[in-house]
């Protein structure tokens, strides 16, 4: 018996728990001479002995995925969880959890070449987005995101279509801008936008990709805390208030500076950024015509609402204890998407139970449109499995 049963579900957010040595083999000579090693975070002894134990049970030849139950599946996480690091394992997870398709992003291997220096930034982009292509080749099921950072354009287009030529389905981008950089909206990116349009290719923003969202002092409080890794670097309650406010603004100005209309057919998700504030947001980005418009000529410009494109081209995943049933009230049913966050502790361990006791008296066309239609419509219906 899978964990899903009668439905067609979509993951809109899963992880590979990188090993040390992932991306080295994806990456040209001069980039790897110069990767760093893997950073874990602050995730302590716990992240250590993780993948000691991860790497032993790669040695040993895995685990036999079909014998387990579902549920048990959902117990574990991180680098302990079966099918984190091992494609065929997980290949064999999507069978006992039902799911239809799922992304699947990185976790950990971007601190091995983020930075100021451009070539190790884009050699390593290429590296990881080759590693991620090659994780989920081996079944269509698993929608490999790859990784594209801002810097140079020219570069930085060029970087996405090899990560689309190398089979990634869908690409994150951060939403915190590095020094100098111009705006996603600027039409240097033009030719980014209007390639992801005509691949039908989601873009996509994440939690991790947009720096330290609550400044560092906030943390200093003579209060010691502990993340879910064991860490201190990972989710604590402050950075739950604020994980959203960079991608909030990115996904803005993609509406505000007339991208999403220029590019009718560009589609993209804030994924893992909780989805609380879209209600509001929605309102805000209306508010802001009435009140720039006058010497903002662009706002001018746009034939229809903001909000209106925000429906027509963009969706979100609420957390697990967010209340999807007062989201579908204050907004719509077309915004909201399930995930997982398979083997990430913050997916919890039972993700549909904890959405269903969250959605209240919904129709089953609007769960229909919670588990797979919305994530249908970030390839304008045809999701590439």
């Amino acid at each position: 018996m899978a964990y899903v049963e009668g439905r067609v579900v979509y993951d809109a957010d899963s992880h590979v728990m990188e090993l040390s040595g992932w991306i080295e083999p994806f990456a040209d000579a001069a980039t790897a001479r110069h990767l760093r090693p893997l950073y874990l975070g602050a995730a302590g002894f716990l992240a250590d002995r993780a993948v000691a134990e991860a790497e032993a049970r790669r040695v040993a030849g895995g685990v036999a995925v079909a014998e387990r139950d579902p549920h048990e599946l959902l117990q574990a996480k991180g680098w302990s969880a079966i099918g984190a690091f091992d494609p065929e394992e997980r290949a064999q997870v999507l069978d006992s959890m039902g799911f239809a398709a799922q992304f699947v992003f990185p976790t950990f291997a971007g601190t091995q070449f983020a930075g100021r220096d451009l070539d190790l930034l884009y050699g390593g982009t290429d590296a990881l987005n080759r590693a991620i292509a090659a994780f989920c080749a081996g079944d269509q099921r698993m929608l490999a995101v790859g990784v594209v950072p801002w810097g140079d354009p020219q570069r930085t287009v060029l970087a996405a279509r090899r990560a689309l030529d190398a089979g990634c389905q869908a690409l994150q981008f951060p939403s915190e801008l590095p020094k100098g950089a111009v705006s996603p909206t600027h039409r240097l990116h033009h030719e980014l936008w209007a390639m992801l349009e005509e691949r039908n290719v989601p873009a996509l923003t994440h939690i991790g990709g947009n720096g330290n969202p609550v400044p560092r002092g906030y943390h200093d409080n003579g209060i010691e805390v502990t993340d879910f890794l064991g860490g201190g670097e990972n989710v604590r309650s402050k950075d739950f208030l604020a994980i959203h406010q960079r991608s909030e603004v990115f996904w803005g100005a993609m509406v505000l500076d007339g991208i999403l209309e220029r590019f009718p057919g560009l589609r993209g998700g804030a994924i893992e950024e909780g989805a609380l504030w879209v209600p509001s947001w929605l309102i805000r980005l209306d508010v802001a015509i009435r009140g720039f418009s006058r010497t903002e000529s662009t706002l001018r410009e746009l034939p229809m609402r903001p909000s209106e494109y925000v429906h027509r081209q963009l969706r979100f995943t609420p957390f697990p204890n967010e209340p999807v049933d007062w989201l579908i009230r204050s907004s719509s049913d077309d915004l909201y998407l399930f995930s997982s966050d398979y083997p990430h502790p913050e997916g919890t361990k039972d993700p549909v139970a904890r959405f269903e006791s969250t959605m209240g008296d919904v129709s089953e066309a609007t769960r229909e449109r919670f588990y797979s239609l919305n994530f249908a419509d970030l390839y304008r219906g045809t999701v590439p499995v």
